[in-house]
């Protein structure tokens, strides 16, 4: 695009009704030599306005008053207009605020009537040239812009070359506004060919044209792939070699712009602008585009080849993905059928019921005429037919037993592991099953840890056979049913050894219940028994005068027969959690007051054994609806086994924290751990720590198994945590 500047004189319309003032402006003008001006005159708004709509001069002198009308309306009209108009405001009266609205209206300068001199009306039209000539250059800057955003977005969105080409050149002539914008195209020899035009004339056009250009070949072929450049203002002019003067000449070139298109280190031909009507001078703008655009064609024609590599690539490819077609479908059924099968193999822990589905599946999947599963009985040496599945034309063979020696080499062959593809001639009734007609056939051993076990059998018409990807789905199909043969029989076993335990657990607990009613009146008795006893020894001065003998055998008399009353109440309490017969009493407690009374009869116990027994509640606790006497039996078990367990010198803690929905009760213990692989267990009925010694500590071992089963009877739960030399459980419980 030429620059707007260079062309002159410079058209100036004086919208004003007084004549003696255009008069005077006239001869100030005259006075200014470089540039020239060119001034026009209208009297009237309405032909000012129709002036400024129809863009007709470069810049406008406005008089404030028209009649009576003003300026100040008139700048309004033009500011509404979609393009930049350049109004100077002249003004017979100094006011300031009419200065104002004219600028924010759009005015580029103003100027009072009686201060404008030669000098002052230059410099404001300087100024307004000035404007002028930066609107065009970034207008010519955003539309060289968009012209190189549009070529790139063609490039990202299209691989058709040729498309792309031709909008590029037509975008590219129209930009600059020459006569005629082609790409050269080189060969081999260095000759070329026009193979992309856009022209102004259908008379200009150079189409298809091979130029043979000896000039280009001998000297200028490695400039240009060394990236020259060529801006040639007038061919007539200049100082190129005579035989690319009547070259240009002969193509009616009397300006022209030339660009190397290069890929990689390789000149692949010439982007060229041509001006035919006349001479050019090149602006520095036109050369930066077509720099950049020839730089963006270099991309796409790489772009273009490497799709077009791909595409032959692909051409060469497509007959082997063919080839591999068929067989990635074969494989992908394969797949297919294998998963279909071993699902439903999966999904039965039933022995009959997992191999008389691989049978039916696979003559199903095959296609086969039949198939049968064999047992071996090596004391025997025999197999039997155990499985099958047939088509109505084929003489089945369930139950049938045959002789390993009738197909030794076939036995063999499947006893050490291996497939065999095999055709018998008619009549096999001795080997497998009675037929008159031949089938093609195919043994798979199934085998598991202690080896071959069995075989799968399939049958298919003599001339038919199996191929190696139906081979790898029989084996696979034969190993998954060894697979679930031995999940079935795992789980059998586990089911059984299951529900003996569970019978065990039950006649256990049976005897105990029965033990514990038969033996809590004898040792009612006996505790009565002690007691009396006491009382007589006390009298006669035997027991409690001095401490011996006696004494230390009624103590340990009097100890052993609470632990087993204990034991005997224990296992009662938990007969009847477990039956869940007694009613769930709940009543409001009160916590605050409650934990401190459960936890008084401890104070004395943990001073006498050096421990430390702290109660942190805090304030406003809500009341709390459970069972009494649950959760006080809870909290005394867990006391008591903190006392029992924590050393001397260490602390107990009972901490309550209410949420929402629960209140969590914590009673911690330091200086003691339970081990990682004991935590899951310490709940279970008399199981205690292996590393402790049961005779220190006594107890029943029921009493952890008892708290569970209460707090999960009030609708809670228990937890522990154990580590860093402190162990702490967690019992929480609905708040209603």
């Amino acid at each position: 695009m030429s620059n707007y500047l260079d062309s002159f004189p410079i058209k100036v319309l004086l919208i004003e009704d007084d004549e003696d003032d255009y008069v005077f402006t006239r001869e100030l003008l005259a006075d200014v030599h470089v540039p020239r001006y060119q001034l026009d005159w209208v009297s009237t708004y309405e032909a000012g306005l129709q002036a400024i709509v129809a863009q007709q001069y470069d810049i406008y002198l406005l008089d404030y008053r028209l009649g009576e009308r003003n300026g100040l309306e008139l700048l309004s009209q033009v500011k509404e207009l979609p393009y930049r108009v350049s109004i100077i405001l002249l003004s017979g009266v100094a006011d300031r605020t009419v200065d104002l609205k004219a600028m924010e209206l759009g005015a580029i300068d103003f100027l009072y009537k009686d201060e404008i001199t030669v000098s002052t009306l230059e410099r404001s039209l300087r100024y307004a040239m000035r404007q002028k000539q930066v609107e065009l250059v970034l207008q010519e800057q955003a539309e060289r812009e968009r012209l190189i955003r549009e070529i790139t977005q063609q490039i990202r969105e299209s691989l058709d070359l040729d498309d792309i080409l031709n909008t590029t050149v037509a975008e590219v002539r129209q930009f600059l506004a020459v006569d005629r914008v082609v790409i050269y195209r080189l060969h081999p020899d260095l000759s070329g060919e026009v193979v992309v035009e856009s022209v102004s004339s259908p008379q200009l056009s150079i189409l298809g044209r091979t130029i043979q250009d000896s000039c280009f070949q001998n000297h200028w072929h490695s400039l240009y792939q060394r990236g020259r450049i060529s801006a040639i203002d007038n061919v007539a002019t200049s100082s190129i070699r005579p035989c690319h003067a009547d070259l240009l000449t002969s193509l009616q070139v009397k300006a022209n712009l030339v660009f190397p298109i290069l890929q990689g280190e390789t000149l692949w031909g010439l982007l060229i602008a041509h001006q035919c009507a006349a001479p050019r001078k090149w602006q520095q703008t036109e050369v930066d585009l077509l720099s950049q655009v020839s730089s963006q064609l270099a991309i796409m024609i790489q772009q273009s080849e490497l799709y077009r590599q791909i595409q032959s690539l692909n051409n060469n490819l497509e007959q082997q993905v063919h080839q591999r077609t068929a067989q990635l479908q074969e494989a992908f059924e394969f797949e297919a059928t294998l998963k279909r099968i071993t699902d439903k193999v999966r999904d039965s822990l039933d022995e009959n019921q997992i191999l008389q589905t691989a049978v039916e599946e696979l003559v199903a999947a095959l296609d086969a005429e039949a198939c049968d599963i064999g047992w071996y009985d090596f004391e025997q040496k025999t197999i039997t037919i155990s499985y099958e599945s047939v088509r109505a034309e084929v003489s089945p063979a369930l139950g049938r037993v045959a002789s390993i020696a009738q197909l030794p080499e076939i036995h063999g062959q499947t006893l050490e592991g291996r497939s065999v593809q095999f055709c018998l001639a008619a009549p096999i009734n001795l080997a497998l099953r009675e037929s008159n007609n031949r089938f093609s056939i195919l043994a798979a051993p199934m085998s598991d840890e202690q080896g071959v076990f069995g075989n799968l059998w399939l049958f298919k018409p003599a001339l038919e056979f199996f191929s190696e990807v139906e081979i790898r789905l029989i084996q696979q199909v034969a190993n998954q049913c060894a697979i679930a043969l031995r999940q079935a029989r795992l789980y059998e076993a586990a089911q059984n050894q299951v529900e003996e335990l569970e019978r065990l657990n039950c006649l256990k607990d049976d005897f105990l219940n029965t033990v514990s009613h038969e033996l809590r009146t004898p040792m009612a008795n006996i505790k009565m028994a002690t007691q009396m006893l006491e009382i007589v020894l006390q009298q006669a001065g035997i027991l409690g005068t001095a401490v011996g003998p006696v004494d230390r055998y009624f103590q340990i008399l009097q100890d052993e027969c609470r632990r087993e009353i204990n034991l005997i109440n224990d296992l009662l309490d938990l007969a009847r959690l477990d039956a869940e017969v007694e009613p769930l009493n709940l009543t409001e407690v009160d916590l605050g007051t409650f934990i401190p009374r459960v936890a008084e009869p401890f104070l004395e116990r943990s001073h006498t054994q050096q421990q430390q027994l702290e109660v942190h509640l805090p304030a406003d606790l809500p009341p709390l609806m459970t069972s009494f006497a649950g959760i006080e039996r809870i909290l005394t078990e867990l006391l008591n086994n903190a006392c029992k367990y924590t050393p001397p010198h260490q602390s107990i803690l009972i901490a309550v924290q209410p949420t929402p929905d629960f209140m969590q009760i914590r009673i911690t213990n330091t200086g003691v751990e339970i081990p990682d692989d004991e935590r899951d267990r310490i709940f279970d009925r008399f199981y205690r720590i292996p590393r402790n010694d049961p005779w220190k500590y006594g107890g029943t071992g029921l009493g952890l198994a008892l708290v569970k089963k209460l707090v999960e009877y009030l609708g809670g739960s228990i937890t522990v945590e154990s580590g860093n030399q402190q162990t702490c459980f967690m019992v929480a419980l609905p708040i209603e």
